[in-house]
């Protein structure tokens, strides 16, 4: 199995570099990781790097949504210990540039792909004591590399079900190599269990970081220029991580809507083509964050947000939020609008989000499946106030009560930074 992972490793480089022709995302990809060993060389060994012989903790995220797991964490760990190198990185271009110029980190790239004499070169130019992936990375070359190198690895925010590849018929491979992680932090329960049914045992049920960094969200002041104008005096529904569908169903909403119900879309893509093909879609009455004015205001009422990294602060602005996604994959995160105490409603495919599932049963989140579903409950939760802010408060203490992660995983991290000589080179 060993030699067939290396051969999908590099079917995957290959699959990569055709894909760059024809998609810029995978271009990006690629592009990111052109002639990285010179540029992380001159990154690692500068001459204050040598000087003070500087201890490295690495953090690895798939990508943006990975971050925010993790960025609780990687604070936390950056203020405890401030004389820390941290390496970031990022498996994809939607993490990587966004987050690229990110303050808190020493330095931040993309992950080298995961064949043996990439890794070894890159543990070699940071040589790290410590390393942390978040949630679903397991890159098994690092793993074991990793592990010989008697490097510390936490995997953290987990969550781990039967139909993943390590439980399958063929899985032994792949469940071996979980055996080279420190600590496993998961978010619940089950995840502990079906790890301890294999006889994966170094786990601690944490809960998930999200519920610590959206909790931090909602206490800071975030004002957004443009924003205060736009929703004075009207009620909102701030609409984030959106997807066609989900759209076409928003545009059938405002049709039997009250005129004082004003619409923030923030979709999942915000590339040139995608914006505007959702302004001819949303008609007359819309504009671009990016273009808004004053002057502008009374004639707008949905506003496309066409720029990435604002949706966590846009929702403190809803009266209801409703979460893209729910119509295709999976639904995105409602973590970031439930802990602002507002109602959250999404689509059918939710089935694997723990949140989803019991802010539903809790009566804070509404699922729907069709348009006149959407219509109804819209005008029940603007006509009903007293059931709008009671779905509210129920979302918000959800999230209150969910903290805690983050101290449980600082408690490790910072025993494994305290005991740690630092790790063997090969």
């Amino acid at each position: 199995m060993g030699y067939l992972y290396q051969f999908g490793i590099g079917l995957y480089m290959l699959f990569m570099r055709i894909a760059a022709l024809f998609s810029a995302k995978a271009d990006l990809w690629v592009r990111g990781r052109k002639n990285w060993r010179q540029q992380m060389a001159g990154a690692a060994y500068d001459d204050a790097s040598v000087r003070n012989n500087i201890r490295t903790i690495w953090f690895h995220c798939a990508s943006l949504g990975e971050f925010e797991q993790g960025r609780p964490v990687l604070e936390a760990f950056r203020e405890r210990n401030p004389d820390w190198r941290i390496l970031l990185t990022f498996f994809s271009p939607s993490g990587y540039e966004y987050r690229k110029h990110y303050e808190h980190a020493y330095h931040v790239c993309y992950l080298p792909m995961d064949s043996l004499p990439n890794v070894r070169k890159f543990l070699d130019i940071w040589n790290p004591e410590i390393a942390v992936f978040v949630k679903y990375e397991f890159w098994f070359n690092y793993l074991r590399e990793l592990a010989a190198r008697r490097v510390k690895l936490f995997v953290i925010s987990a969550v781990f079900r039967k139909k993943q590849h390590f439980f399958r018929f063929y899985g032994y491979w792949f469940r071996k190599q979980l055996r080279h992680v420190t600590r496993f932090f998961v978010q619940d329960e089950a995840s502990r269990h079906l790890l301890a049914n294999y006889g994966i045992t170094n786990v601690k049920v944490s809960g998930d970081t999200r519920f610590d960094r959206v909790y931090a969200l909602a206490q800071e002041e975030h004002a957004i220029p443009g924003i205060e104008t736009f929703v004075r005096g009207n009620k909102i529904l701030v609409a984030g991580s959106t997807w066609p569908k989900d759209e076409r169903l928003l545009k059938g909403l405002l049709k039997s809507m009250p005129q004082n119900l004003r619409v923030i879309v923030a979709p999942h893509e915000v590339s040139d083509d995608k914006i505007n093909r959702l302004m001819q879609q949303a008609g007359p009455s819309a504009c671009l964050y990016s273009s808004f004015s004053d002057a502008e205001n009374d004639g707008c009422r949905v506003m496309i947000i066409d720029r990435i990294g604002l949706l966590s602060r846009l929702y403190r602005y809803g009266d209801i939020a409703y979460i893209g996604g729910g119509f295709g994959e999976g639904i995105h995160n409602i973590l970031e609008a439930a802990t602002y105490g507002i109602p959250v409603v999404f689509g059918p495919n939710h089935g694997k989000f723990v949140e989803a599932r019991e802010l539903i049963s809790g009566g804070g989140a509404f699922c729907i499946r069709d348009q006149q579903e959407l219509n109804d409950l819209f005008l029940l939760l603007m006509n009903d106030e007293s059931m709008r802010k009671k779905a509210g408060s129920v979302c918000k203490e959800y999230v209150e009560k969910k903290q805690g992660a983050v101290k449980m995983i600082m408690q490790d991290l910072g025993e494994a930074s305290m005991k740690n000589t630092g790790p063997s080179s090969k």
